[in-house]
């Protein structure tokens, strides 16, 4: 099926794959860009958005792509798995599991889904791995055949906030034959702090991917992130990153955990990622 968004051209399709909802956005005649966003309820439609608010993500790539005089990119939100049946479907799809089932500890009563006593589920049942591997492997070369659209990993990126953010880290250092810019909006690092630092920064490369982004706010949820931000900024640089050419890391005062703030400079990452 396909519905209409306020400020964006064309219409945007709806499609399944394996059950998993997945939401996308071409231009006409497709595009060698694309963005994959995480947590696909809160991009294009306010009825799914976690609090009514949608990043604006196609809308505002069109407005940045159109100041490059670009074609803008294929945008594509999947959805995560969440469900009365798996209320805890999202973190199983988000969380790293490589690290969490290798040595990295969960710390526990810092999420909301391992609690303070035990894990609310068993670390043999995260599937980020089978998740995003459907995402490189399935989900974009069909949604890209669909669209007529040619992808280049040079001009491709993924994107994702809070436990997506991770994911986002995650899946650029797993997949960077598909995705080369990581644009990670308020990691959750609370949930594992420096060691999960560790496991996803110290593989993260220049040498593999070509721009990585990552930011928080300064309220709420976010003002807990500082310490470990900063540790996976001081990480990235010893790494070969260069701060203000591949590598951007910010700050955004008086912004918290939430669409509105994310969407809020969301327009900045994106002119990091699509600048010629």
């Amino acid at each position: 099926m396909h519905y209409q968004v306020r400020g964006l051209p064309g219409s945007v399709a709806r499609t399944y794959f394996n059950g998993r909802r997945v939401d996308y956005w071409a231009p006409a005649g497709g595009s060698d860009r694309v963005v994959l966003a995480h947590d696909g309820q809160n991009i294009f439609d306010k009825k799914t958005a976690t609090r009514g608010r949608t990043w604006e993500l196609a809308q505002r790539a069109i407005s940045v792509s159109e100041e490059f005089g670009i074609t803008p990119p294929l945008v594509i939100g999947t959805f995560h798995s969440a469900s009365a049946q798996d209320p805890f479907g999202r973190a199983k799809d988000l969380a790293p599991q490589h690290p969490f089932q290798n040595g990295v500890t969960p710390i526990l009563g810092r999420s909301g889904f391992w609690q303070r006593e035990q894990p609310s589920f068993p670390l043999d049942e995260i599937r980020s791995d089978h998740y995003l591997a459907e995402i490189a492997e399935v989900i974009i070369p069909t949604i890209a055949k669909a669209t007529g659209s040619e992808i280049d990993s040079l001009k491709s990126a993924m994107l994702g906030s809070s436990m997506g953010g991770l994911a986002t880290l995650y899946g650029v250092n797993n997949y960077p034959h598909r995705f080369q810019t990581a644009l990670a909006f308020s990691p959750h690092w609370i949930i594992g702090e420096n060691p999960l630092v560790d496991a996803l920064i110290t593989p993260l490369t220049p040498g593999k991917i070509s721009r990585l982004w990552m930011s928080r706010g300064s309220k709420g949820l976010d003002k807990g992130y500082e310490p470990f931000q900063n540790y996976a900024n001081e990480l990235a640089i010893k790494n070969g990153w260069h701060s203000g050419v591949n590598f951007i890391h910010k700050v955004y005062p008086r912004t918290g955990h939430n669409e509105r703030s994310w969407s809020s400079y969301l327009s900045e990452a994106l002119r990091f990622w699509l600048h010629p």
